[in-house]
């Protein structure tokens, strides 16, 4: 029988019954059928609007339990030295509506050849790469 995950829970310190690796794009699905790694069907039944991040923890009606992580996806990673102009890129890339990753040291974002070739013009270095994606959920986004 397949289980179906109904509620996010605080991370517990034993190891879960299943781990599900979810791209950024997966993560936001939360009425979906999913296969983990090693075959098995899991489904997800949360609350509509429900983003995951890596690190969560799900627990079924039953009391399965199930730990979502990142799966490294294609990404492009934008760095400088400056960190004016990290920020700049992330207004510029803000007022495109673009799901982007921002730290003090990077931001990340999904492929995109034009985005690419205008962070490039303001001299910013970009490195494709695969690495888990994980995506500022926006100011309506939901805390936990």
């Amino acid at each position: 029988m397949t289980p179906t995950f109904t509620r996010r829970i605080h991370p517990k310190s034993d190891l879960p019954d299943y781990i599900l690796l979810l791209t950024a794009e997966e993560r936001t699905r939360s009425r979906f059928l999913f296969r983990t790694d090693d075959g098995r069907e899991v489904y997800l039944n949360l609350p509509r609007g429900t983003t995951l991040r890596d690190g969560d923890w799900l627990e079924s009606d039953e009391g399965v339990f199930l730990k979502i992580q990142a799966k490294p996806e294609p990404v492009l990673t934008v760095t400088t030295s400056a960190l004016l102009e990290l920020l700049q890129a992330a207004y510029h890339l803000g007022n495109r509506h673009v799901p982007l990753e921002i730290t003090d040291a990077y931001l990340r974002l999904s492929p995109d050849s034009v985005l690419q070739d205008l962070l490039e013009h303001r001299g910013l270095e970009i490195k494709s790469e695969i690495a888990p994606f994980q995506p500022e959920s926006g100011a309506y986004g939901h805390a936990h």
